[in-house]
């Protein structure tokens, strides 16, 4: 994941606060797509956590971002997530959340997960997003 050392992010622009990370919050609750990528860098990085890769899918860029979050909310039109804490870290933050909602497909969202972001200059520059996998099968 990119990042931004903390003893190079000088501008007070850089640093993850609590107002910043409720912005972003709310941005993502309205689902209104363009409120949310306004909170991301034109290069941003989104790893999500579900896709064909290790990291889950990538998304590089604002208008791949802003392109994805306008699928998965037709998909999911009341997906929504319940913020349990927020820790700061310098530029770089993690976000404690539960997503609820249900896909078109019948799934029922209802997850645990975490989200941890890189900011430059007040803008998310990297975004990775993990979160619990819920199965019926007895596995570790």
């Amino acid at each position: 994941m990119p990042d931004v050392a903390a003893a190079n992010a000088t501008a007070d622009r850089d640093i993850a606060t609590p107002e910043l990370m409720k912005a972003i919050s709310a941005a993502f609750n309205s689902r209104d797509v363009d409120r949310i990528v306004s909170h991301f860098t034109d290069d941003a990085t989104f790893w999500l956590a579900r896709g064909p890769e290790p990291v889950g899918r990538t998304l590089a860029g604002k208008e791949a971002i802003r392109r994805t979050l306008a699928e998965r909310f037709k998909v999911i039109p009341d997906m929504r997530w319940e913020h349990k804490e927020y820790i700061y870290a310098g530029n770089r933050a993690i976000s404690v959340w539960t997503v609820k909602g249900e896909g078109a497909d019948g799934e029922d969202l209802n997850y645990r997960g975490c989200d941890i972001y890189t900011f430059r200059d007040g803008k998310i520059a990297a975004k990775d997003t993990y979160w619990k996998i819920v199965e019926k099968k007895d596995r570790l």
